[in-house]
């Protein structure tokens, strides 16, 4: 069994140089719902490189990222130099079931893009843990790709498809653990930690040319770690099919993030 966190050795810059950063909004929503406009403190759970930390450096008190992965966290420590916030932010290394945070001091918790790598019982005790009461807790993913063109979506779902039938085929299933991320408001109801949950959808734009979103899909955690060949999920279709219908000037890509969201 693979240490989760390992897979993303190796692939910090590109990791954080291709995927999207979130939406804004996101921000404005999670504090409006509790009344909060700059919480004391927000706790970004598998902070990976920042990305989904350092947005609340200007909003927050203090944001603090944990994650376990040195390359990605070690990315973001990087990241921060020159931050106009850079007092504000703080990278620890940590797992998300075992913070060393005390008990009841976070404002907000959030898990971007990463709760599907995270055990949902023992995560959800601790994220109750370090919560304050009326404290907030989000999960949140982007649909992947972005809608570009129909046929960039087409290829990579068949791509995806293709990827998951190399792993099942090859017996590669049980080299780590992923739950599933269509889900994940399941866990939150049924973990009796929170009065209140919800589901909530927000789209972003940001602007993008081929060789970025190219580097996006090759950022797979799966595609990483097996070192599949191009030619076996795909790659090679998608990469003529991006550089016909994107190219190297940037075009918007349309983001549709999907936050699931308790309330302790």
């Amino acid at each position: 069994m693979t240490e989760t966190s390992d897979v993303w050795t190796g692939k910090a810059s590109s990791y954080d140089r291709a995927r999207p950063t979130p939406p804004p909004a996101l921000l404005d929503l999670l504090t409006q719902l509790i009344h909060l406009p700059h919480p004391a403190l927000v706790v970004d759970l598998g902070s990976g490189t920042g990305l989904s930390t350092a947005i609340w450096g200007e909003r927050a008190e203090q944001v603090i990222g944990i994650e376990p992965n040195a390359d990605m966290r070690n990315e973001a420590v990087r990241n921060v130099e020159g931050h106009p916030y850079a007092a504000h932010i703080e990278y620890r290394e940590g797992l998300a079931h075992q913070t060393g945070l005390p008990d009841g001091c976070a404002d907000i918790v959030t898990a971007a893009q990463a709760f599907h790598w995270m055990e949902p019982t023992a995560t959800l005790a601790e994220i109750a843990r370090i919560l304050r009461p009326g404290g907030l807790f989000a999960a949140y993913d982007y649909d992947s790709p972005p809608a570009i063109h129909w046929e960039l979506d087409w290829l990579a779902q068949e791509g995806s498809l293709r990827l998951v039938e190399l792993v099942r085929e090859r017996g590669l299933a049980q080299s780590f653990k992923i739950w599933p991320k269509n889900k994940s408001l399941d866990p939150l109801r049924e973990s009796a930690h929170f009065r209140f949950t919800r589901e909530v959808l927000l789209h972003h734009i940001e602007q993008g040319d081929a060789a970025r979103f190219l580097e996006m899909m090759q950022s797979s955690a799966l595609s990483h770690q097996f070192q599949f060949t191009k030619q076996e999920i795909g790659f090679d279709h998608l990469r003529q099919a991006a550089l016909q219908h994107i190219g190297s000037e940037p075009i918007p890509w349309y983001f549709s993030y999907r936050v699931r969201i308790g309330i302790k």
